[in-house]
Formats: C-alpha cells, structure tokens, sequence
C-alpha cells in the first residue's frame, strides 16, 4: 500500500444546493485532498455554520445527515450563539469527476470554487438528472458528513457519524470486505449504544445496517461500473495472466514479453489527470553512440506508414523503443482498447527487433534491415 499524501486548501466563499434546490452558502471553508500512488482517494470539506443554517442541515438531513448514522451528542448541547463545524467527504462515485481537475487541494479547491460561481450565476443551466455533470460536486447529497462539532468554554461537543469509522480506501471502493465492514460496524454501534442492545436498540440498530448495506450496495455497483483507469488497467493485465510488478510512487507497471524474436520490458503507465493511456516496449539492447544515426534512419523508415504506434530512438543513452497510447477524455478506458494497444505494441517490436539487432551489430544497413523485414 502506497503512502497518503494530504494536503489543504482554503476555499471562501462556496455555495452548494440540496435536494430543494435551494442554495447553502459556506464561510472559511477548508478543502482536503487525500492521495495514494498519485491518485486521489478521498476529498474532504470542513466549513463552520450558523446555528440557524445547522438546524436546516439537522431538520433536512444535508450531508446525509440521517440520525440512524449518527453517535449520541457527547457532554452537551450546542449552545445557539456559537458555530457549529461540520466535516464532510465526497462520495466517491463522485471523484471520478474530480480527479482530471486537481492534482492538490488548492487546484480542487479553485475548481470548486469556479464550478460553485457559473452554477449561482445561472442555477437553470444544470438539469438534475445529469448525473455525471460536474455541477453534482456541489449537491449535498453527494458529500456525507463525518462529523458535527461546536468548541465551547467547557471543551468540545459533537457527534461523528459512521462514515467517519471506514478508512478511505474502504469508501473508496477499492476494498469492501464484509469482515472490514463488519468490524466498522460494530465499532460504530459500540459507541451508539455503549454495550446495551434493547428491543429498541436493536430495532434501530437492524435500520442502521439496512442504510449501510443499501449504500455499500451502491457504492460496489458504481465502482465496478466506473472504476479508475488504473484500475481498469490492473484487471486487464491481472486477467490477461501477464506477470508484473507495480512502479512504487506512479500509476504504472513493469512487465516482461517474450515474442518470437526475443524478450523485452514492458511498461504500461495511466496518467489518470489527462485521462491517458500508454504502454512501452523497451528494446533489450541500446545502440551504440557510433550506430544511432543508422538506428535513427531505421526507426524513422519503420515509423513510415505504421498507423498506430511508433519507434522512439533516445539519442542521449541509446535506448529505443515503441509506443502505443491513447487520449480517452470525454470516454472510458476498456479492455478491449488496452489489448488493442498492448499487443499491437509488442507484436511491432518482436517484428522489427532482428532489424534492430542486425543494424546495431553493423551486419546490416538501416535500408537493407528494413527491405528484409517489409519484403521490399
């Protein structure tokens, strides 16, 4: 498991809209973005409201504030002159629509903000059943609270609610176990209920699990339908039985292929921000200082009239290699494009490899390598 990286960004002023269509304006908001191997895994949102707008929260149930996820208010109660702090994460069927636009908190933050100004400025322009646009980052529905806090002379009063008991990797959808959530569960009820389980208890204790089950039913289905592109990429070469190794600290993987004509690296890398796919077959031999000008002439005459991929020479160190890639904004990455482009890629190389090898020897010419392979 990858180190998590968090960072923080102030965000003033935010508007978002409940199920009302009505507006809910936040003050000194603070956005928290939470990243593993480079990717996002968890958006937060902590913002101070007026008692007035926390008992709209509290009555409406924004933020998904329903009192079946809830733990009892501790020590007090919330006194009327005095802010409330409310602490929320993004569902993560959301974050997909987030990721292409922050790589920090404060480039998710301006995006926010910026999503936050058109949607005042012209709240008609987002019709509610579009799902994926990105005006539903700003839905209360779609943030889940973690937890209700107020400051007072006395100490600190509030209440968390279960979704503050699951890590984000389990949220997240990359690792729903029902020994996990079970053990969430009863972490959560313990502080519910503090080991007494009534009748009354355990009737609102079985609700709570019908609202949790239904919403891990949920999340499991939108995360096998739109998983991330790395993900997608892990399943293909997981279920196409390629050996590989995961690069520490990069949405990439290092693998090998043995093709007719010799064996080579392999490195297939996601740029999830950009929504790109690439994958590299590298030669296994480097030309020479004195035969990259032959090679040079060689690739280019192999990269002329190839339509997908090509050969890349590094003049600096001798490397060479060919690429495949793709740009999948606006659509979804596939097993299907990713095998295209994967065996596509090292077919070409175990191809032009005994040309390679023969011109980096020097017992061929770039012309005469290229017209044994092609048949010219």
């Amino acid at each position: 498991m990858g180190m998590l990286i968090q960072s923080v960004a102030s965000i003033n002023p935010l508007q978002l809209w409940s199920d009302s269509n009505s507006p809910v304006h936040l003050q000194n908001a603070t956005v928290t973005l939470i990243q593993q191997d480079g990717e996002i895994i968890e958006c937060r949102l902590s913002f101070p409201v007026t008692p007035e707008l926390y008992h709209r929260i509290d009555s409406e149930a924004l933020f998904n504030l329903k009192p079946e996820v809830r733990t009892p208010l501790t020590n007090s109660h919330f006194q009327p002159e005095l802010d409330i702090h409310i602490e929320a994460t993004l569902k993560p069927d959301r974050l997909p629509l987030l990721r292409p636009q922050a790589t920090n908190a404060e480039e998710a933050a301006f995006y926010l903000s910026n999503l936050s100004q058109q949607q005042a400025s012209s709240p008609d322009s987002y019709i509610p059943s579009e799902t994926n646009h990105p005006f539903t980052l700003l839905e209360t529905e779609n943030w889940l609270a973690l937890s209700v806090k107020q400051q007072q002379n006395s100490g600190e009063i509030g209440y968390r609610t279960f979704w503050s008991y699951v890590s984000p990797q389990t949220l997240n959808g990359n690792s729903v176990s029902e020994e996990e959530l079970s053990e969430n569960i009863t972490r959560f009820f313990t502080d519910v209920v503090g080991g007494s389980l009534d009748s009354a208890v355990q009737e609102f204790a079985d609700e709570t699990v019908g609202t949790l089950s239904n919403f891990f039913q949920e999340l499991t289905s939108k995360s096998s339908l739109n998983p991330s592109m790395f993900q997608t990429v892990l399943n293909f070469f997981t279920e196409d039985d390629w050996p590989f190794t995961k690069i520490q600290g990069d949405l990439a993987l290092r693998s090998a292929f043995q093709g007719k004509n010799g064996t080579w690296d392999c490195y297939a890398k996601v740029r999830e921000a950009q929504k790109q796919f690439v994958f590299y077959s590298i030669c296994s031999v480097n030309a020479p200082e004195d035969k990259r000008q032959a090679i040079a002439e060689f690739i280019s005459r192999a990269n002329y009239g190839t339509i997908i991929g090509n050969f890349e020479l590094d003049f600096i160190d001798g490397e060479i290699r060919f690429k495949t890639s793709i740009d999948v904004e606006g659509d979804t990455l596939s097993s299907a494009l990713i095998q295209s482009l994967v065996y596509t890629n090292v077919m070409m190389m175990d191809e032009y490899l005994p040309g390679i090898l023969a011109v980096v020897s020097g017992e061929s010419s770039a012309v005469d390598a290229i017209a044994n392979i092609e048949g010219e």
